[in-house]
């Protein structure tokens, strides 16, 4: 055959399948060829680019063009956007969106690090029906938050997963900052807060919230009140916090007298964890996810969209 032929054939059988609908079995018959020799042609026009197949997502899955800047920009491995809403909807959107991503990636001995925060609250919240993983694991990461504000703490958030997963959970009963840095030493050595940590090295998934800057977090609204003045003023070059834990610009650990006390997982153990998920919205925690993602402690985001344009354009 004639490369003309060859290419008019090609044409043929690919507007036979593509435009008018016809099946591989019509095609095959109309122009006296088996059904594998179409399967060739419509393979070698699409090769040829005489057809080209372009899906189009924006109205089911607006934000995918957008998800996969951050994700180069940011250099993570997964990030899911939604819509912005309000304060308050917004972090039961986000996670309601973590829920369904966590549900899907859980494996069957899964262990799954948790650390505190009204974010993550939201996503063991969300989990809906009956799922039994009896096998998985939930740890918390950091310590609580003494009396007050025990709804956010990492052991009540461990205790709704367990329940909602029927699966199994560790508690971890300490404060999350001690008086000095030879008590935290002291609360470290003891066994059943080592194996916890220990524990929490081994996870495969970890859920953190990020938050801003020590004005805006919700550890300083809720706790710097209870703790003195060398803690509250040592943050002049805190950018934000993940696990409690204090960071800077580059998304290392920041200097301060609370990061010295903090009873918390260590940064250099959660980098470890193959998928840390960050769950996080609003322009006050941009400078943080930067920061997070710089150093490599987050490896997946969960976002809203305005949020996601405003990390971009710093970053531009």
């Amino acid at each position: 055959m004639a490369y003309s032929d060859d290419m008019r054939l090609l044409v043929e059988i690919a507007q036979m399948y593509y435009e008018e609908g016809a099946k591989q079995v019509d095609v095959a018959k109309k122009f006296n060829i088996s059904r594998s020799l179409v399967s060739k042609y419509l393979t070698k026009a699409r090769d040829l680019g005489l057809v080209e197949i372009i899906i189009h997502d924006e109205q089911l899955h607006p934000y995918n063009q957008l998800e996969n800047r951050l994700k180069n920009t940011l250099n993570l491995s997964e990030v899911i956007i939604i819509s912005s809403v309000g304060e308050t909807l917004l972090k039961k959107k986000l996670g309601h969106a973590t829920e369904k991503y966590l549900t899907r990636i859980l494996t069957e001995n899964s262990i799954v690090g948790i650390s505190a925060g009204t974010t993550v609250k939201e996503v063991a919240t969300s989990v809906t029906g009956k799922i039994n993983m009896p096998n998985v694991t939930f740890a918390p990461m950091v310590g609580g938050l003494g009396t007050d504000h025990t709804d956010f703490q990492a052991n009540v958030i461990c205790d709704i997963f367990s329940k909602q997963f029927g699966a199994k959970k560790v508690e971890l009963h300490v404060p999350v900052v001690v008086d000095s840095i030879d008590a935290k030493k002291v609360f470290m050595e003891q066994r059943y807060i080592k194996e916890n940590f220990e524990l929490v090295k081994k996870a495969d998934i970890a859920l953190v919230g990020i938050g801003g800057k020590p004005v805006y977090s919700t550890m300083t609204k809720y706790y710097f009140d209870e703790v003195d003045e060398e803690i509250i003023n040592d943050n002049s070059d805190v950018i934000g916090d993940i696990c409690y834990n204090f960071i800077d610009s580059e998304g290392e650990l920041s200097h301060t007298e609370w990061n010295k006390r903090a009873l918390t997982i260590d940064l250099e153990d959660l980098k470890k964890i193959p998928n840390v998920i960050a769950i996080t919205g609003g322009s006050d925690k941009v400078e943080a996810v930067i920061a997070a993602s710089k150093s490599g402690l987050i490896n997946t985001l969960v976002t809203d969209a305005n949020t996601a344009k405003q990390i971009l354009k710093v970053n531009d």
